[in-house]
């Protein structure tokens, strides 16, 4: 297997949306792995590609979505996943981290042919990128741990489709080897 880049999704977050309260438990407890992940991909120059939310804020630069983010009342689950400057930032507006997104031709432009996608919502915007990450013919790794959702028994299917449906490999975010 290729190395793989490491894509965090939606985690450049205020929690001030719908669904953020149930959300929160779920975030809470992926923060610190996903942290971990960019912190040994970053070591091991692994490309680090965030695809976040513009949140209708169309702006040309993700520092605005960083600077609001971190200062909404959950400060706390963005500090330890911030981009720093090496990190490559793509603006998504729906679900998929690839749809009407440059991310096809970054990861091209990379030569990456193995994604691990991290971040929220599992049920959501990982499951579509998974998808289409897929589609487009990518190995996808999915950590279980480095994932948070909404609705637990959604993400459980969500994780099963991923699995089962586009052959992702669902290991412990420990196990990821950049």
């Amino acid at each position: 297997m290729d190395a793989p880049a490491l894509i965090v999704i939606d985690m450049i977050n205020t929690y001030e949306h719908q669904d953020a309260e149930l959300l929160l438990p779920s975030a809470e407890r992926a923060v610190p792995v996903v942290a971990d992940l960019i912190a040994r991909a970053r070591a091991a120059e692994a490309p680090v590609i965030y695809a976040n939310d513009n949140f209708g804020q169309w702006r040309s630069h993700h520092g605005e979505l960083v600077e609001t983010a971190l200062a909404g009342p959950h400060r706390e689950l963005v500090e330890p996943v911030l981009p720093d400057d090496a990190s490559m930032f793509v603006m998504k507006a729906r679900h998929s981290i690839f749809y009407e997104t440059p991310m096809t031709y970054l990861l091209w432009q990379l030569g990456v042919r193995h994604v691990v996608l991290c971040g929220q919502v599992t049920e959501q915007c990982v499951l579509y990128s998974a998808l289409d990450a897929h589609i487009r013919h990518l190995e996808v790794t999915v950590p279980p741990d480095a994932v948070a959702s909404i609705h637990p028994h959604l993400e459980s299917a969500a994780l099963e489709m991923m699995e089962r449906n586009m052959g992702a490999r669902l290991v412990p975010a420990k196990e990821i080897h950049f």
